[in-house]
């Protein structure tokens, strides 16, 4: 955690990207660690959690994180969240809360009400378009024989 905090504390500092740090651990030895980046790299889902993750990934040669451990500098953003259960941590530490985020100006309170809202009522129109071809791509996965399956 104090990797996590140091990172954070870091990027704080120097004003370039976001104030979050996060860090993973497998068998008590840190596989990856990484900062938040999304004004750096000019990438919306540069995200400590992220970050580190892809770079665990990398690491181990696996894109399944069975067996390791998050720590990170605040909770997770539904994005960030998102990631952690697709790559499938064990477990998340985490030591300030989405509300100090908040205070900060880092609220992502808007984004778990726009998942609760039906289509139409979002701030950003999500508009499904069947295409006479929608669902092909599924079909040729489930008979695909040699999928890598996740």
């Amino acid at each position: 955690m104090e990797e996590a905090i140091r990172l954070a504390v870091e990027n704080a500092e120097q004003g370039s990207a976001g104030p979050f740090g996060a860090v993973i651990v497998k068998e008590g030895k840190i596989i990856a660690a990484s900062s938040n980046s999304v004004t750096l790299d000019n990438d919306p889902t540069a995200h400590a959690e992220v970050n580190a993750i892809r770079k665990a990934c990398r690491a181990l040669g696996t894109f399944q994180l069975e067996g390791c451990e998050i720590y990170c500098s605040c909770e997770p953003c539904p994005m960030c969240l998102g990631a952690i259960y697709w790559a499938r941590l064990d477990k998340v530490y985490y030591t300030s809360t989405k509300e100090d985020a908040a205070l900060a100006g880092f609220d992502d309170s808007f984004i778990y009400k726009e998942i609760a809202l039906p289509e139409p009522a979002r701030s950003i129109p999500f508009l499904h378009a069947k295409e006479p071809e929608a669902g092909k791509e599924f079909q040729c996965w489930e008979t695909n024989d040699t999928k890598v399956k996740y």
